[in-house]
């Protein structure tokens, strides 16, 4: 059985990132990425409907060691792959990888200090299940994500079984689909629906976003022009540590003024849609019944959303489906929208810690028991610590933090001798407060989930921040020994 000092779980942006972390603090580690996929990228490689993009600057999405160099900050998705899979073969990470493996369980030892993990190969048609194979390791590092590429959040609707077009989920996009000419219906108001929709006007005759309830919207350009001009005059690196600092204090501003004065926030959000589309849009379509940041904003690049409207390619609707007909679907207001192709932009399903079952000494870890520590590792559960990016600010900041954390993790367990490291609960945490794994958050993908997830105490180090600026001077400065990680079971003398 192939044994690996350390196991990263996906190959996407994190995965990659991270395995970027191990070479260069950990150099003497030994490492392999479990991908179930057959290429790299996750997210920007499994994504492919029109207009897919990031919704954050690729400023903070991008890594940080690595400058995003290209004009647009708002990146579309193939640029984003093509960046992840530079950063692949520039560190030389593409070797390390083993592809079309799903890791399915992963049972900790004890006595080894060993994670062995049952590993099912996927080769051949997606998700046909060719082999089972078992490696071993002693530490585990879970990029995987948060949702199912298998099943998105797909709700049925009534009579959808007549409707005589293509009907599907954008995570499942049609290869061979053609809406050149028809009138399509997306039903939904997130990020991919703002997506999709004027992506998809500027060849269908016309597209129609069907919501139950308003989003909050917030255009900008894709160029940052302050980004693009410093690196005219300074080196690739300075400038993109000046810009990328700019614009986390820019998000962490817009977050804070979101909790401390909502209806500053709101009225400002509301007043560009209404110079943009005028009152009686903005009042009936996008003034939201929450507070900003209760869910997250919508970015819409250059306003794209609002031309496709401006230009009638593009429409807003605001109601509840009674049901789907042949031709289109019929809204409890009475109202038909009619159809050649209609799609299902609802959301996706959360999935925690890929879906893997880990045991520890021979229990089953259940995981809405346990207690996150620092929102990277899990009460009793030693050597494994997760990526999760944050719902205020880019993904990567977070990827970027954790994988320096398991570094410092895995350097200070060789300075002590021992193989375990394992966050227990002291006398005074046992009776905090069980909070959500993220608790101020209203998403409905969020919602449905997080009964599934541990949960936060009510102190520190039981807590999953969403605060950046706090989890960086945790993570680069705070002592590992904090009385409530524990580092144990000797290094046997004779070993290595």
């Amino acid at each position: 059985m192939q044994h690996f000092d350390v196991v990263i779980v996906g190959a996407g942006l994190s995965g990659i990132g991270a395995a970027v972390h191990l070479q260069k603090h950990c150099p003497g580690k030994t490492f392999a990425l479990l991908e179930s996929r057959d290429a790299i990228g996750g997210t920007w490689d499994l994504y492919r409907y029109p207009g897919i993009r990031s919704d954050s600057d690729m400023h903070t999405l991008g890594y940080e060691f690595k400058p995003w160099v290209a004009d647009k900050a708002i990146a579309d998705g193939p640029s984003i792959l093509d960046y992840v899979n530079e950063t692949a073969d520039e560190y030389d990470v593409r070797e390390h990888i083993l592809f079309s493996r799903r890791l399915d369980h992963a049972r900790w030892s004890s006595d080894d200090a060993t994670w062995t993990l049952d590993v099912t190969r996927t080769d051949g048609e997606a998700g046909t299940d060719a082999a089972t194979e078992q490696l071993s390791c002693s530490f585990v590092l879970m990029c995987s994500g948060y949702y199912s590429y298998e099943d998105a959040y797909r709700p049925t609707f009534k009579g959808e079984e007549d409707f005589e077009g293509p009907m599907f989920h954008p995570q499942f996009w049609p290869e061979d689909l053609d809406y050149a000419g028809k009138r399509v219906v997306v039903i939904g108001s997130g990020a991919t629906a703002m997506t999709v929709v004027p992506a998809m006007a500027k060849d269908a005759e016309h597209v129609a976003m069907l919501q139950r309830s308003p989003t909050y919207v917030a255009s900008g350009p894709d160029k940052d022009a302050i980004a693009n001009f410093l690196r005219k005059i300074l080196p690739p690196k300075l400038a993109y540590s000046i810009t990328r600092w700019k614009n986390v204090q820019f998000q962490k501003r817009i977050y804070e003024r979101t909790r401390s004065n909502p209806d500053s926030v709101r009225k400002l959000l509301l007043r560009r849609v209404r110079k943009a589309l005028g009152e009686e849009m903005t009042r009936e379509h996008f003034t939201p019944s929450y507070d900003p940041w209760d869910q997250r904003l919508c970015l819409i690049p250059n306003a794209d959303l609002f031309e496709a409207i401006k230009s009638g390619k593009a429409s807003v609707v605001t109601d509840h489906i009674d049901r789907v007909t042949k031709r289109g679907i019929r809204l409890q207001s009475g109202k038909e929208l009619d159809a050649d192709v209609i799609v299902v932009a609802t959301g996706l399903n959360l999935k925690f810690l890929g879906g893997v079952q880990f045991d520890v000494d021979g229990e089953p870890v259940d995981f809405p028991d346990a207690w996150t520590y620092k929102g990277m590792m899990y009460s009793d559960v030693p050597n494994l610590v997760q990526t999760f990016g944050y719902i205020n600010a880019s993904w990567t900041l977070r990827a970027d933090l954790t994988a320096e954390y398991t570094c410092r993790l895995l350097n200070r367990m060789d300075e002590l001798g021992v193989r375990q490291c394992t966050p227990r609960l002291r006398d005074e945490d046992r009776d905090m407060t069980p909070r959500l794994w993220i608790d101020d958050f209203s998403a409905g993908y969020m919602q449905r989930m997080l009964h599934l997830f541990p949960k936060q105490g009510d102190h520190a180090p039981w807590l999953n921040t969403q605060s950046y600026a706090a989890d960086k001077k945790m993570v680069r400065h705070a002592p590992l020994e904090d009385g409530r990680l524990t580092f144990d079971n000797a290094r046997p003398q004779n070993a290595g």
